[in-house]
């Protein structure tokens, strides 16, 4: 499994988004799609990033029932995106709709892959607003064995956490991990961050960065950078 750098294009307009990769004239970076802009833009901002030769993580967390999780990734799956995701809360019986539904005809499919837990979750608020009474590194642990019961390809976590997914799920489990930062960088609002050269050390399959990128005065430089520390 190769390791690769996603970036996350948070933006909230094609016109910023293309501004931000028309300043790659050599590489074609791993691109993330999320909320924000593919409401903003709808599908024709993943098909207009696919033409351009970039592969494509599209983020947007389905959380449903399992028929209405099956027919959205239905819809997804003819985008032509390489990777997608749902919350493995769920459940496994939603999980696998949903790699039923992103199943083609062919037999193809994008890489499908389960959030465990928010990086904005702290198991006191788990405890006192969800009442999940089991510690945060169990239930992220406990959701990425459901993910990998349903059939899935791999969970988003914390980078401190994908050690401890790939101990209990085998090497083979893909783990996607955002929180990454620089070390001389600003952590931003994220808690629980790590350095790309850290998350590679950990066991990381592929990092999704975003403002340590986006938000550099060079951003091809700080994406090369990223690269040169993940993936060496």
């Amino acid at each position: 499994m190769g390791k690769d750098v996603i970036i996350a294009c948070d933006f909230s307009s094609a016109e910023d988004t293309f501004n931000f990769l028309d300043k790659f004239t050599d590489e074609k970076p791993f691109v993330k799609i999320g909320m924000e802009l593919f409401y903003a833009e709808g599908p024709s901002i993943v098909r207009e990033i696919k033409k351009r030769g970039h592969k494509i993580f599209l983020d947007l967390k389905l959380h449903d029932i399992p028929n209405t999780v099956k027919k959205s990734m239905a819809v997804l799956s003819r985008l032509d995106v390489d990777m997608t995701n749902l919350h493995a809360a769920g459940t496994v019986d939603m999980m696998k709709a949903a790699l039923e539904g992103l199943t083609r005809e062919d037999g193809t499919r994008p890489l499908l892959i389960a959030v465990t837990q928010l990086t904005s979750t702290s198991e006191e608020r788990m405890k006192n607003e969800l009442l999940i009474n089991a510690s945060i590194n169990d239930t992220i642990v406990k959701y990425a064995s459901n993910a990998k019961l349903a059939g899935l390809d791999g969970v988003v976590c914390s980078p401190l956490e994908a050690g401890m997914v790939k101990d209990n799920c085998g090497k083979g489990f893909m783990t996607v991990t955002p929180g990454v930062r620089f070390a001389d960088g600003d952590i931003g609002d994220q808690v629980r961050v790590t350095t790309p050269a850290k998350a590679k050390e950990i066991g990381s399959d592929y990092i999704v960065v975003g403002r340590p990128i986006t938000a550099a005065e060079d951003p091809v430089a700080a994406y090369r950078r990223c690269v040169e520390e993940f993936v060496g």
